[in-house]
């Protein structure tokens, strides 16, 4: 910050002013946008899954998300918008962010299947674990996997000093030392059937006491 009025050199040389924490958190912010924007022309130009001359679905939400949303394979709207979580769960989990008092600019989300494939299996495993790339820039302290598809991919995914987890909806578990875990049913398969719905919210609830807790910035 400069003083109001004429700029005058300083009458002996200084060191560089120490940069605040705003300053240092909007250069990570940069740096996330620059490294996602990177994996995102990668995906874009991938060859590895046979998805014809339709594009990949990309994740969407804050670069640097406390909460990270992963689930398996994305629907038709995600398939015509290329956008993960477009559509009847994207509405249904900004109604639950709302109800629980999470800032939607808290959370990203994304897919393992990124390629609109006629078969989950034709998706080559090494474009699925491209989320561990999306979590390495997003660095999120709470990643939760919706369904056992995603479950499995994740623990194929080998996290750095990442421990194996459990399908264990609405438990806190620990997924690294630092970052912690969340498993619920697959949303996609919750939002038809009220039996389903109810055990999809008595299991993602617990995200909002989670959130509570999180220690301001």
């Amino acid at each position: 910050m400069h003083a109001r009025g004429q700029r005058t050199d300083p009458s002996k040389p200084v060191g560089r002013v120490p940069a605040t924490d705003d300053e240092i958190k909007e250069k990570y912010l940069e740096r996330a946008i620059r490294e996602l924007n990177q994996l995102t022309r990668e995906i874009q130009g991938c060859e590895l899954c046979p998805r014809g001359n339709l594009m990949p679905v990309l994740g969407s939400g804050h670069p640097q998300a406390d909460i990270f949303l992963v689930k398996f394979a994305p629907v038709a709207s995600e398939i015509e918008e290329g956008v993960a979580f477009y559509g009847r769960a994207g509405n249904a989990l900004m109604k639950s962010f709302k109800r629980l008092g999470i800032d939607p600019l808290a959370v990203d989300g994304t897919v393992f299947v990124k390629c609109p494939v006629p078969d989950t299996d034709d998706s080559a495993p090494e474009c699925r674990a491209r989320v561990l790339s999306e979590l390495a820039i997003v660095q999120p302290r709470m990643v939760v996997i919706m369904g056992e598809e995603a479950l499995a991919d994740l623990n194929d995914l080998d996290v750095p000093l990442g421990r194996e987890v459990e399908a264990k909806p609405g438990e806190i578990q620990k997924l690294t030392p630092s970052c912690e875990f969340l498993y619920v049913p697959d949303i996609d398969d919750s939002l038809d059937e009220e039996g389903a719905k109810q055990r999809f919210w008595s299991s993602f609830r617990v995200l909002g006491d989670w959130y509570d807790r999180l220690p301001p910035y």
